[in-house]
């Protein structure tokens, strides 16, 4: 059995007795070259000083064959290090680990705070957009940052979104006599230089919305219509926010989801889907290049970056998008039809798709039609109906009033 061991920066000087121990019966210590140093010269052992590629570090511990072995690292092995690889490709019968207090541990003591709730992420590992994220919502954050992608490239991106909320820490060589603790606003964080060994933390301040300031009052989605910019003098083909509320409620987004939105127009629906799906992506189809053009516009103004505008014509648009989880389909006319089946052909087992109709003369072809589909696919039909007449108020001659919108048609089916 290999024993995969914590230390910190002074060595062996506060490591236990089964730390000790471990070590002092090792015929063979692997680990990087400061590690084995700070083990001190009094220890025995063959060194084997440890690659930086993973595939080689297991041959290394291959190597090591039968013989008493103690692998070194800082911190806690298994908390974003090397004793998860090494789990995971030779089995858990193969190793016993003794953690040391983590870095992160270090760091959120240093700036006395909690850290059982926070979210913990290593940027070496995660990309720097998905992990921006999930900051935006959370209330602590504790960060490993690399040479790559350090504090100031965190702020930066952070700074990018609007997310400006949050107080910074950025805790460097923690344990070592030359340790260092910036507290810091983003922005000057943004501006720093800071050594490549260093843990970042991120603490919310009370009250904060999880959204930039200039975007408080939008919503997730039925955000107002006026919120979307839209191609003049086309205004009016816009989904109306109660009509594209109710619309992805039946969609049944999920975080990871998949989405198209076929003949996306200028893209609220997209951009509301992708703001439910965020960490999936939402595949924005549209045939006319105006209207193309004004999803990307739109996407910028709601800081949404999982939208992928499509110019083309559906169903051939189809063709190199992957399998959708949930799709929404607007038009009128016998078109819709052909190009729901098309899309619930490619839906994948247990996806939702929701088709928007302007005209009561395709309400039945189209169910009758994805009925159809349902059967062929091995599926008992699951298909929902509403026809949605909604009456905004407004004051007229200081009394109020109801101004009708034209009458919508909702039809969703369910793919098994």
């Amino acid at each position: 059995m290999l024993s995969i061991i914590g230390i910190g920066d002074d060595g062996l000087n506060a490591a236990s007795a089964a730390v000790r121990d471990r070590i002092a019966a090792a015929q063979v210590l692997l680990g990087d070259e400061r590690a084995l140093s700070l083990l001190g010269e009094s220890v025995k052992g063959q060194r084997v000083v440890l690659s930086g590629d993973v595939d080689q570090v297991a041959a290394q511990v291959e190597a090591v064959g039968d013989k008493p072995a103690a692998l070194v690292v800082f911190g806690d092995p298994m908390f974003y290090g090397l004793a998860r690889f090494l789990i995971e490709r030779f089995g858990k019968d193969r190793f016993e680990v003794l953690p040391h207090v983590s870095s992160m541990q270090l760091a959120f003591a240093r700036v006395m705070e909690s850290w059982d709730e926070a979210y913990l992420t290593d940027l070496a590992i995660h990309p720097l957009a998905t992990v921006v994220e999930k900051i935006r919502t959370a209330q602590k954050v504790g960060l490993f940052t690399n040479p790559t992608v350090g504090p100031a490239h965190v702020a930066k991106a952070l700074l990018e979104r609007k997310i400006d909320y949050f107080t910074a820490y950025v805790c460097e060589n923690l344990g070592a006599r030359d340790e260092r603790v910036t507290r810091a606003e983003l922005d000057d964080i943004a501006a720093g230089d800071y050594r490549s060994l260093n843990v970042m933390i991120l603490i919310r301040r009370a009250d904060a919305p999880d959204r930039p300031r200039d975007a408080v009052g939008r919503r997730l989605f039925g955000n107002p219509d006026d919120a979307f910019l839209q191609a003049k003098p086309k205004q009016g083909l816009l989904t109306p926010s109660e009509v594209r509320a109710l619309a992805l409620a039946q969609m049944d987004i999920a975080a990871a989801s998949i989405v198209w939105d076929v003949g996306a127009g200028s893209g609220s629906v997209s951009v509301e889907a992708a703001q439910l799906a965020r960490d999936g992506a939402v595949y924005a189809i549209e045939m006319d290049a105006e209207d193309h053009g004004l999803i990307q516009e739109n996407c910028d103004r709601f800081d949404v970056a999982n939208v992928i505008p499509v110019l083309g014509k559906a169903p051939e648009a189809f063709a190199k998008l992957p399998d959708p989880d949930c799709v929404f389909v607007a038009g009128a006319g016998r078109e819709v039809t052909r190009l729901a089946e098309e899309a619930f052909a490619r839906l994948r087992p247990g996806g939702r798709l929701v088709v928007n109709l302007i005209s009561i003369d395709h309400i039945a072809q189209a169910r009758e039609s994805l009925t159809a589909a349902s059967r062929a696919a091995g599926c008992e039909p699951n298909i929902g109906v509403w026809m949605v007449n909604i009456a905004r108020g407004a004051d007229q001659l200081e009394r109020l009033s109801f101004e009708a919108l034209k009458p919508s048609f909702l039809l969703a089916v369910v793919k098994g």
